[in-house]
């Protein structure tokens, strides 16, 4: 009982800031690129210096295999973060984090398709409020809109995040958090330096100090508490949580640069939250046994 309880607090706390990594993303004048390197950058210290304090093992048990693992979450993880920062670039906060908060269903599909799990009704009802949900928050259904354009590179986000998910739940177990999102770091940041790494010096100090906050708290912490939930939630549950991001991102942007949502997309934010809210009602059949 306390596990699950501990997992549905770092879930809800990594919420608010995933909700906020849309805003840092909107401030920072930088490319999805260079905002993905200093990202990673500041959480590979932060993270660095934690496990240093805490004496957790980054470096114990390393093999192939678990580098390999490593390497294929980190890759994931970069095409999440380029992904979404575009999607914020092109179509702002609201858009970009709606269809990022797509990934539980799409969770579920791949469960479904890959893992040939049975479609249960809660799952029925969340694809459909989803799917209904994201056809309301699209601005219009040809590509010479970018709120459209944003919104998909939005969902590509979303895919990658369960992606991401699915792989760390399934094939790291038992790993330490912190080693686990370190090293994820690492590949990000390893990745990203022949594409954005001669941009950094274009940065002015205030870009700086939000690139600091996003890598240290919306990512270090961020993940660390993501990693932590999935301890006592599965995969879906801990999405589930995780996806009320839009409602703290669009009343963010709503309230800093006027973002004002449309009726329409209030209408399809409503019912993708209805659906995320709904689903967690139901019991995850093997939560106990599920890491990160």
């Amino acid at each position: 009982m306390t596990t699950h309880r501990t997992a549905l607090t770092s879930a809800h706390i990594t919420a608010l800031l995933f909700g906020l990594t849309g805003i840092f993303g909107a401030l920072i004048h930088a490319s999805a690129s260079v905002i993905t390197l200093g990202r990673a950058g500041f959480a590979v210290l932060a993270l660095a210096v934690y496990a240093l304090i805490q004496k957790r093992p980054i470096f114990r048990g390393l093999n192939k295999s678990v580098v390999g693992i490593f390497i294929l979450s980190g890759l994931l993880l970069a095409a999440h973060w380029v992904t979404f920062f575009i999607a914020i670039k092109v179509g702002g906060v609201a858009v970009a984090t709606l269809g990022f908060a797509s990934f539980p269903a799409f969770i579920a599909l791949l469960d479904i398709a890959v893992f040939r799990d049975r479609l249960h009704f809660s799952e029925t009802v969340l694809l459909s409020l989803v799917t209904l949900g994201l056809v309301l928050v699209t601005p219009s259904f040809g590509l010479g809109d970018q709120g459209t354009v944003g919104l998909l590179w939005g969902l590509g986000s979303g895919l990658s995040f369960a992606l991401l998910a699915m792989t760390n739940r399934r094939a790291a177990k038992g790993v330490d958090a912190v080693q686990v999102s370190f090293w994820q770091n690492v590949t990000v940041a390893c990745v990203m330096v022949p594409f954005a790494a001669s941009d950094l010096i274009e940065l002015r100090s205030f870009d700086w100090l939000n690139l600091a906050l996003l890598g240290i708290f919306c990512t270090g912490l961020s993940q660390y508490l993501f990693v932590k939930s999935l301890e006592g939630l599965n995969a879906r549950s801990a999405g589930m949580i995780i996806s009320l991001e839009p409602v703290y991102a669009i009343a963010c942007a709503w309230w800093l640069f006027n973002e004002a949502p449309s009726y329409r997309m209030l209408a399809g934010a409503t019912l993708i939250v209805l659906a995320i809210l709904l689903s967690a009602q139901v019991k995850s059949p093997s939560a106990s046994t599920i890491s990160h």
